[in-house]
């Protein structure tokens, strides 16, 4: 391992390559947003083999992917033997730039055991990640936007500006299964994600439910509630919530329903996603439907989707953007970023992107 950066990063313009690989292993809304970096590697090196070390459970997001030839997925509960044969078949792949995305102590094992010649990282990285590194591009520290950051990686191999896109592929199947899924809804179709992996991200159900119903009321809209398993209670919760108000004959809940392909389908065919800061944000975002993205504890200009199509509407309290998982404060300041992002504000965010979206399938 390496202990310091010998490689000046101007010379990754430069670099020859036939054996690339990304080290991204989750999650769900960071791998979204790194799909950029994948695109722009095909494009500067269009025969090199791309691969991508990926946790199990993301692996979805990618299988499939026009620009990627392998899928090198990673069990991280798994045991001391199966990290020694996944290391040992990392090296034997003989990779010759390598770039960990990640930026922590287990993106640098994987990292260190490619042996590549050219190992880049980011200045995000903690745990001491980049001692497993022997370039790290400047311009990627943590107050710089992420889809920022990933640009910077893309642009650092030369890659064509016009090839720093994300692209996902869907199956035809999943499109179907979409399809059939939102076929008898009319009116503008709005899809509401209530999940975060963070309690300080998870904004109130009760408010999710006041804004689906305003928009109901106001904009004739259809309501779509998407997530996984561990949304089911929340998608439970807003579906009686809607039902005291009456306004149900417009709502689908399919939370719990969806595998990842099926999801991208899924937002693809929806005219605009309300969500808390996710996964599911970013994965609408690079599908192209417009988001109302809800911001309490991250910063949307740090965390948020790139485009002046979508609404981000963000906490004011004095503690926003602190990025903690947990609320540090008890009393009556516990969670006060979630109770401070007024119903109001979200809705008035979700007309102006309806109105924007109609007044374009009208045009």
């Amino acid at each position: 391992m390496k202990w310091f950066h010998s490689l000046d990063p101007s010379s990754l313009a430069r670099v020859a390559a036939h054996r690339i690989c990304i080290v991204k292993p989750s999650a769900f809304g960071d791998i979204v947003q790194s799909l950029p970096v994948l695109s722009a590697l095909r494009a500067r090196f269009p025969a090199a083999r791309l691969s991508w070390v990926v946790k199990r459970e993301w692996s979805d997001l990618l299988a499939g992917h026009p620009d990627l030839d392998e899928l090198i997925t990673l069990d991280t509960r798994g045991s001391l033997l199966d990290w020694a044969r996944t290391l040992t078949e990392l090296q034997a792949r003989r990779f010759d730039l390598v770039f960990d995305l990640q930026g922590l102590l287990r993106s640098a094992i994987v990292t260190w055991a490619t042996r590549a010649p050219v190992r880049v990282g980011l200045q995000t990285a903690r745990e001491g990640a980049n001692c497993a590194c022997n370039c790290v591009l400047p311009g990627t520290g943590r107050l710089v936007p992420a889809h920022e950051r990933y640009r910077r990686v893309a642009e650092a191999v030369a890659a064509r500006p016009d090839a720093i896109q994300p692209h996902l592929a869907i199956a035809e199947e999943s499109r179907q299964w979409a399809t059939g899924q939102l076929d008898f809804l009319s009116g503008p179709r709005v899809a509401i994600h209530l999940g975060a992996a963070w309690e300080t991200k998870r904004w109130p159900v009760a408010r999710f439910a006041a804004v689906a119903a305003e928009a109901i009321a106001k904009h004739g809209a259809a309501i779509v509630l998407v997530g996984g398993r561990s949304d089911a209670a929340a998608a439970a919760e807003c579906e009686m919530l809607l039902r005291q108000t009456g306004r149900t004959h417009q709502l689908l809940n399919l939370v719990g329903q969806s595998d990842l392909k099926q999801l991208a389908a899924l937002l693809a065919q929806m005219d605009v996603l309300v969500s808390n800061d996710s996964g599911p944000m970013h994965l609408a975002a690079a599908l192209g439907t417009p988001v109302v993205g809800i911001f309490t504890c991250t910063d949307p200009r740090r965390s948020g989707p790139p485009g002046s199509q979508h609404e981000l509407v963000a906490t004011q309290v004095a503690c926003h953007a602190s990025y903690r998982k947990h609320c540090p404060h008890s009393g009556s300041g516990h969670h006060a970023c979630l109770r401070e992002l007024e119903v109001q504000r979200v809705s008035d965010a979700l007309g102006r992107v309806l109105c924007r979206v109609l007044q374009e399938q009208s045009a």
